[in-house]
């Protein structure tokens, strides 16, 4: 299915190696910045090499050898080869683990636009994929991490059992990772002050909870103050509602905050403004302050008073301090506004399976990576790069797609299309022969089959088979074979029916040509 459609678009496979060259990761400032998930060694003659995570670097080498005019462009470049990350929790199978097997495409063009239309494409092809594949998915616009550039989207299988969380529109086309969505202002204002500003003691409360359930107030109603290292080498305060959490993609995106985020330690907050981490609040605080939108339009609301064991009550921006630098700072949750006006926000856990970035000219600057233009100038290549994860879209169909007795496989993917078993074919020759003529049969109608030979209690057999999950079982006896029928059940059904053998060719190949995705 990958390559059919990797093939459609225009994309030339190839096969890169998987041991890389040090010097192509140093060009690049990756060999540095990559992190421990880069898997480093040597060889006898001490050259460094890294087993490939990703191929960015190797493509782009290839490109600035052998792409030296615009009219070789542009170009696509795919391969479906293993990948090794040394991830520092490997977990659930292939899910997550460090060897693993992926499609990974590199684009490279005159300019931007040129980018744009192959990422479209790519888009596309992959929306195509996934459908092909049976999978319920959505394409969410995501952080580009350690790989870099500029617009990207990631393909999310939706599954409880996901590690991202996404939030989609309920009724618009908006969707993105919680990790880069956006939380729009409220649209209300503050309400006016109601109330004077007190301080109470709280001895033995330091969570908000600990704080909500002493005081009888909502969660909601409180701030959470948090501080974190400050670009310019100092601390600055984080301030959120109570009830939500912060984004750290977000949070140090802005300027004024050191990369990567830092929470300070307790040294440096009781340093800072002699209370620990459970009392501190905005009002007095001698650090500057970026509060999040919808912590700003709160009116009354309860905070640290940045003294241990002591809170505030009925505090105000603008009455009590002064009015606060906005920002969005936290995770959406669910119910918030769509930012397109479309509705509210869902959230729902998803398998990451794909992933398309315009990388712009990150790599090719780097590398050197040029070619000339129409008027025989010198221009550096733009670059897109669009990764699937084959062996992680197994683990993510089964997730999506099983029940209390196993596996259902979506009919494109399924190992096998069909699975006959045979009830004691080892006691009779005649039923041998009729299930090895009818096992033929379906093989030279170019079905996937599979029969189970074993000497093994028809009990056993189906069991084994549903949690294979093989969508379309047929079972043959000596009675069957009397009546000239045999039983069929899909894997997602209950229900039985006898079919005449004469007719079981068409019959499955019907049943498989009619099989649509779960929308």
């Amino acid at each position: 299915i990958v390559r059919e459609e990797m093939d459609a678009t225009g994309a030339q496979e190839l096969l890169m190696p998987g041991v890389q060259p040090a010097e192509l990761w140093q060009q690049s400032k990756r060999w540095e910045e990559y992190g421990p998930e880069l898997l480093r060694l040597t060889d006898r003659h001490d050259r460094k090499f890294c087993l490939g995570p990703t191929h960015e670097e190797i493509i782009t080498d290839l490109a600035r050898r052998d792409i030296r005019s615009y009219k070789q462009l542009p170009v696509n470049f795919y391969q479906i080869q293993t990948k090794f990350r040394d991830e520092i929790r490997p977990r659930f199978g292939v899910m997550r683990a460090r060897e693993f097997l992926m499609k990974d495409a590199y684009s490279f063009h005159l300019d931007p636009a040129s980018l744009e239309d192959t990422y479209q494409k790519m888009h596309d092809a992959y929306s195509r994929i996934f459908t092909r594949t049976g999978l319920t998915f959505r394409a969410v616009r995501a952080d580009a991490g350690n790989i870099g550039g500029s617009t990207n989207h990631e393909f999310h299988v939706i599954a409880e059992s996901g590690e991202d969380h996404i939030a989609y529109s309920d009724s618009g086309d908006y969707a993105s990772n919680v990790e880069t969505a956006e939380a729009s202002p409220p649209l209300r204002k503050r309400d006016a002050p109601s109330t004077a500003m007190q301080r109470v003691d709280t001895p033995s409360q330091h969570t908000i909870e600990d704080v909500s359930n002493f005081l009888g107030v909502r969660v909601g109603q409180c701030v959470k103050t948090l501080v974190v290292a400050a670009s310019n080498g100092g601390l600055i305060a984080l301030v959120l509602r109570g009830d939500h959490t912060l984004n750290a993609i977000k949070a140090q995106k802005l300027e004024q905050i050191a990369q990567p985020l830092r929470f300070a330690d307790e040294k440096e907050i009781r340093t800072a403004l002699g209370c620990g981490t459970g009392s501190i609040g905005p009002i007095g605080i001698e650090l500057p302050l970026v509060v999040d939108h919808s912590a700003a339009v709160l009116s009354d609301f309860i905070c640290g008073a940045n003294k241990d064991g002591c809170h505030l009550t009925g505090a105000n921006w603008g009455r009590d301090t002064g009015e606060p630098e906005t920002a969005d700072i936290r995770n959406v949750v669910s119910g918030d506004p769509d930012p397109k006006g479309d509705g509210t926000l869902a959230i729902a856990r998803g398998i990451e399976v794909g992933h398309i970035f315009q990388l712009g000219t990150k790599y090719s600057e780097a590398m050197g990576a040029n070619c000339l233009n129409q008027k025989g100038q010198a221009v550096t290549l733009h670059m897109g790069c669009y990764g699937i994860g084959i062996s992680r879209v197994v683990a993510a169909a089964i997730e999506q797609h099983n029940d209390e007795r196993g596996i259902i496989w979506p009919t494109p993917i399924a190992p096998f299309q069909v699975a006959i078993a045979p009830i004691n074919m080892h006691k009779s020759e005649r039923l041998r022969e009729a299930i090895e003529r009818l096992y033929a049969s379906l093989c030279d109608a170019g079905l996937e089959v599979l029969l189970d030979d074993r000497k093994e209690r028809p009990g056993v057999i189906f069991a084994d088979l549903e949690l294979m999950g093989i969508p379309h079982r047929l079972a043959l006896g000596d009675r069957g074979l009397d009546k000239g029928t045999i039983e069929y059940r899909a894997r997602n059904s209950d229900q039985t029916e006898e079919i005449p053998i004469t007719d079981l060719v068409d019959f499955i190949q019907a049943k498989i040509s009619s099989w649509e995705p779960v929308s």
